[in-house]
């Protein structure tokens, strides 16, 4: 027993440097290889992934990008995971971009997924529509003619000539949406003038800052679901089956809380007994 009081009482007294140390290093590892720690996935993450699950197949699915590297932590995640499931399921996608740095991440994405993990065919399989300014008037303008807010893609190539382009005219012509948005515009602008006027369903992937923003319209069955933040983003991904950066930093983040809490007892433990001995002189 005293060996073991010993043995709190060098841990209490230790330099704080070497806490950071191991602090970086539990962090440091589940980055580099995820450990995949438990994860129960929330109602409204399993409402996405349903929502996404059920589609008829084929369907022609829009994807709107509007993040910027500032919250790709917890944005980007949700793109691929999302991308991931469409593509396994055959689905046809379109992606847009409401911000012009979402033009980067959807790039980043797409190459990813669509290239280098599924093989698709570009122009068969996927149409990337690129970036327009204007913000709730874009999303106005796909609802009444995509047509005429894209004449080309991203690439400069005439929508005329994209064989998947045949049929879309607007977005009522698409079976769902789903908007990983880090704000202004974003899933808000979705919902209010394009999803709920139309009636095309559709699902957000929004930043933990933004969920008590649009989870009214979760509630009232405006959206199906919403993934948030990095929890979400690793919910998503333990429900297809594949880690990805998510689950690195959910594990990332559990450890090191784990480590804290750990640290904090022993040192309160290291307190105690210093009190008690010094009692007794």
């Amino acid at each position: 027993m005293d060996g073991f009081k010993e043995f709190i009482l060098k841990i209490g007294k230790v330099d704080r440097r070497w806490i950071f140390l191991v602090l970086a290093i539990v962090v440091f590892i589940p980055i580099l290889t995820p450990i995949g720690m438990p994860i129960r996935a929330t109602v409204t993450t399993k409402v996405v992934y349903d929502a996404i699950e059920n589609l008829p197949p084929n369907s022609k699915v829009l994807v709107s990008i509007e993040y910027s590297p500032s919250t790709k932590p917890e944005n980007h995640p949700m793109a691929i995971s999302i991308l991931r499931h469409l593509f396994k399921n055959d689905h046809k996608v379109f992606v847009t971009c409401l911000w012009p740095d979402g033009q980067f991440m959807a790039q980043d994405a797409l190459k990813q997924v669509a290239v280098e993990e599924y093989g698709k065919v570009y122009g068969e399989d996927y149409v990337f529509l690129g970036f327009r300014p204007g913000n709730e008037a874009v999303v106005k303008g796909i609802v009444s003619n995509i047509r005429k807010l894209y004449t080309v893609d991203v690439y400069q190539t005439k929508i005329e000539e994209i064989p998947l382009m045949d049929g879309i005219n607007n977005f009522s012509d698409f079976a769902f949406l789903f908007s990983a948005s880090a704000g202004y515009p974003g899933t808000v602008e979705w919902v209010q003038y394009a999803a709920d006027p139309t009636g095309v369903p559709m699902s957000s992937g929004v930043t933990s800052i933004q969920v008590n923003e649009v989870m009214p319209y979760v509630q009232s069955g405006q959206m199906k679901g919403v993934l948030a933040g990095m929890p979400g983003a690793a919910e998503y991904e333990a429900l297809i089956g594949q880690k990805g950066s998510a689950t690195s930093g959910m594990d990332a983040q559990s450890i090191a809380h784990l480590v804290i809490v750990l640290f904090i007892i022993l040192g309160n433990a290291a307190f105690f007994i210093e009190r008690k001995r010094s009692r007794k002189y």
